[in-house]
Formats: C-alpha cells, structure tokens, sequence
C-alpha cells in the first residue's frame, strides 16, 4: 500500500509520485470550491488575485463551485464581486441551482415545498417557480427541502420533522457538517441538520445534492465542452470535493488552505491526484506545465 507524503516545503505531488506531472498541462479547466480554497468566512486568501491573474494569462477558465446553500447563486456573484473577484451567474454553480436542475427534470409536478433554509434560499426556489408553503398544519407541501438555514428557528425544524414523518419527499442541498470559518464557532450545516431529522424521523434524505454528488462536474463537463481529463476539481475536503472529482473521474486537487489536514488524508483512504499548499501555488505548477510565457 502506497502511503502519501508528509506535507513538507514541496506538498505538491501527483498520484503519490513525481511521475506524472504532465498530466496537469492537460487541464483547460478548474472547478473551485470556495470557502477554504479562495477565501475563509469573510476574508480572501492574500494570494488569490495572483492566483487567478496566473489561470488567465495561461487560458484556463474556472467556474466557482459551492455546496453553501445559505445563499442565492445571486448573492454569490454579488459576494465575489465584492472581494473583488470577477463572477458571474454563467460562471457559478451551487448546491442549490443543482437541487432545482433535478427537481426541473424528474419531478415537474412539484409545486409547494417546505423549505428548511434560508429567506435567500426560498426567493430563489420562489423565482424558479415554488411556492412556499408556511408552517400552517393545513398548508400541505408536495416535498421538502432541508438546507443550511443560518437562521433556522426551532418550530421550522419540528414542522420539517412533521412533514418528512409523513413521507412527503425529502431532498437536501448538499451533505456538510459543518461549514468553514473564520470566527471562535463552529457553523452545524446541512448534513448535521438532517442528521438531527433522521434520529427524530427515522428518515435519511431520499437524495442529497452538492458535493459529492457527480452532477455538479457532469454539468460543467457539458456547458464547458470538457472532456474527464481537461478538468481538475480543487477544494480543501476530502469528502466532498476529492470524492466528488474521484466520482466523476476527473482530477481531484486537495488544497491545504482550508478543513483537510495531512492527518486527515492519511486516515481517509482517499488518493487525490494532487495535493498542493494552496491555489496560488496550483497556479504557478499549471504555469510551470503549460510552460506559459506570463510574467505574472
């Protein structure tokens, strides 16, 4: 059994070896996490900018990638504008746009739900076409939602119960425990909220979206026109970033910015294809392997 490498002044590796680095001169494109790869809680990495400037000046494009369901695929432009970053709706995909593509697709009869998240969460359900129903016991929903509500109130979480009790159909955002930041707390997420309704329901959710759910890399392999290998999913989790890439078998890059820690990947079992100190440093290998002629 091949063990990794502890972390040292070189992090960088591929497949546990040196041997194939060339692999990384294939790839037109990154799916980036964000917490814990550009930026923590509120605050950017110092080195993203130059980060990006580098993806530029060498043609590889990127899309930001979220299980974060707290907020609107608005809001999140709005946020990575604000840091300064270039964003767009056409360059941005989050757990919650993912839940509403399947929802679109294998259930159009779907019209109320009960939405366990945030009020930036139901405008956007709301403006794909759901109503939202109250916690009226007579206000009947066709399936719920459980994402992560930053604002959640106790009497929501008991209605969510009462509904999931009842078999309504049942779907969450993405399968977090908890959420990266920056602050002396620590954020419970999704995946811990619906694991607080499994033990008082007996119900697990019939599906959970985000990562690692493949679909999220499927959809951009589409839009993008991308084959497996031209893509690299980077982000700072091992069990959703580095098992969403390993699921839709394209190229699994852990960053070290963020939650993972080499302890973490000795006891995961999980191999990631790369494992770097941070996105700047990803940048310069890709402009090493490109051979780019940028002077950033």
């Amino acid at each position: 059994m091949q063990v990794p490498p502890k972390v040292g002044e070189d992090v960088f590796y591929i497949g546990y070896n040196n041997n194939n680095k060339n692999m990384l001169s294939n790839i037109r494109h990154l799916a980036l996490d964000m917490d814990g790869t550009i930026y923590k809680g509120k605050n950017l990495f110092p080195y993203t900018q130059q980060a990006f400037d580098i993806l530029d000046s060498c043609g590889v494009s990127y899309t930001y990638l979220t299980n974060n369901s707290s907020l609107s695929a608005t809001d999140y432009v709005n946020k990575i504008n604000r840091l300064g970053l270039r964003g767009t709706l056409d360059n941005l995909y989050t757990s919650s746009l993912a839940t509403l593509a399947y929802l679109h697709k294998h259930h159009p009869e779907f019209r109320s739900v009960y939405l366990l998240g945030t009020e930036s969460l139901k405008t956007e359900f709301h403006e794909a076409g759901y109503r939202i129903v109250s916690d009226d016991v007579t206000d009947e929903p066709d399936f719920v939602i459980v994402a992560f509500d930053t604002d959640m109130i106790y009497t929501s979480l008991c209605k969510s119960a009462w509904w999931i009790k009842q078999g309504k159909p049942y779907f969450a955002t993405h399968p977090d425990k908890i959420c990266p930041t920056d602050l002396p707390t620590i954020l419970v997420d999704c995946g811990a909220i619906c694991d607080c309704l499994a033990s008082a329901t007996g119900r697990i959710p019939d599906k959970v979206f985000g990562k690692p759910d493949p679909s999220m890399l499927e959809g951009i392999m589409e839009t993008h026109d991308l084959l497996p290998h031209e893509l690299a999913m980077v982000g700072d989790r091992l069990y959703t970033d580095i098992e969403m890439a390993h699921r839709a078998g394209v190229m699994g890059v852990l960053v070290l910015s963020g939650e993972a820690t080499q302890e973490d990947l000795d006891r995961s079992g999980l191999n990631p294809e790369i494992v770097i100190e941070n996105i700047l440093a990803l940048a310069a290998k890709i402009k090493e392997t490109k051979n780019c002629s940028c002077t950033v």
